[in-house]
C-alpha cells in the first residue's frame, strides 16, 4: 500500500507520523472520507471544501487544496481497487505535549483502503449520549471521534450498524457517522444543522436532489416515523430496518427507495457533482 504523507508517495511500513503529532495526542486535526469507486473519487470538491472548513473552525492553517487534491489523485493511481475508502486527514503537526500547537506546521495524510459495498437496509440503535449542539467544534469533522468510537461499539454489541444520537435538547441529531432522515406523511426530513449534526455531503445532495427538508425533531420521531433512512459517503442511502430491536417493516419503504434510485442515478452521471 502506497500513503501520501507530508509531500509525497511512501510505502506503508514508512509512511511514520511522529508520536508528538497534536493529531494523535489531543485529537487536532481534521479529516474526509471519500468514496473512491474504479480510482476515482465522488464529490471530492464538495470533500476538499468541507476539509477547509473544518480546518478554519479549529484554526488550523489553511490547507493547500491543489495538493490535496495531487495526494488523492496519486494514492488512488497507486492503489488500484474497484471500490475504496479515500481518507484525508490533516492534523496540528508536532506540537510540545499538551493543548498548545507547535510550530513545525500541519500534517497531511492520503491513504485508501478496500471497502464493502452496503446492504441496501440495516440495523440501527439509539443511545443515551448526547451531541453537543453549542460545543467548539461543532459541526466540524474533526479527528476527536472517541464518542463515536463508544457509541458506534454499544451498537455492534446489539448486533447493528450505527448508532443515533440526540443533542442536548433532546432532538434528533445524527449517527456516528452519518446523517438521518425519517418520513412523516410521506415527506423525509433530517434534523437542520442547528442540532449539532454534520453537514453531510450526501445528505445535502439528497437534499438537492429530492424533496426532502430540515424539520427539528424530537427523538420521539423514530417511534412514529413511516420509514428512516441514513446518509453517507460509503452508504449513500440506506434503509433502516430495525430500530433497537424493533423490526421496521417493509424497508426500504417508497420514499427511501425513490431516495436511493435517484442519488444512484444523478451520482453515476455527475462524479463531482
Amino acid at each position: 500500500m502506497k500513503i501520501w504523507l507530508d509531500g509525497g508517495l511512501r510505502d506503508a511500513h514508512s509512511a511514520n507520523v511522529s508520536v508528538l503529532d497534536h493529531g494523535l495526542t489531543v485529537g487536532d486535526g481534521v479529516f474526509e472520507t471519500v468514496k473512491a469507486t474504479g480510482g476515482t473519487p465522488f464529490a471530492l470538491t464538495r470533500h476538499l471544501r468541507r476539509l477547509a472548513s473544518s480546518a478554519r473552525g479549529l484554526g488550523l492553517p489553511e490547507p493547500d487544496l491543489d495538493e490535496v487534491r495531487r495526494a488523492c489523485e496519486a494514492v488512488l493511481a497507486a492503489n488500484p481497487m474497484p471500490y475504496g475508502r479515500l481518507r484525508i486527514t490533516y492534523t496540528g503537526g508536532p506540537s510540545p505535549l499538551g493543548s498548545d500547537r507547535g510550530e513545525a506546521g500541519p500534517t497531511l495524510v492520503v491513504a485508501l483502503g478496500e471497502a464493502a459495498r452496503r446492504p441496501d437496509a440495516t440495523s440501527v440503535v439509539t443511545v443515551p449520549w448526547t451531541r453537543n449542539e453549542r460545543g467548539a467544534t461543532t459541526g466540524l469533522k474533526t479527528t476527536s471521534y472517541a464518542e463515536n468510537v463508544v457509541a458506534l461499539a454499544r451498537a455492534r454489541q446489539q448486533a447493528a450498524s450505527e448508532a443515533l444520537f440526540p443533542n442536548t435538547h433532546g432532538q434528533l441529531c445524527e449517527g456516528t457517522g452519518s446523517n438521518v432522515f425519517v418520513v412523516l406523511d410521506g415527506e423525509a426530513h433530517t434534523p437542520p444543522l442547528s442540532s449539532g449534526c454534520l453537514a453531510g455531503i450526501t445528505r445535502a445532495l439528497v437534499m438537492e436532489w429530492t424533496d426532502a427538508k430540515e424539520t427539528e425533531l424530537g427523538m420521539d420521531v423514530l417511534e412514529r416515523a413511516e420509514e428512516i433512512f441514513l446518509t453517507s459517503s460509503l452508504r449513500d442511502v440506506q434503509a433502516v430496518s430495525r430500530l433497537d430491536g424493533r423490526p421496521l417493516r417493509g424497508a426500504p419503504g417508497p420514499v427511501t427507495a425513490k431516495a436511493m434510485r435517484v442519488f444512484e442515478e444523478r451520482s453515476a452521471a455527475d462524479i463531482d457533482p
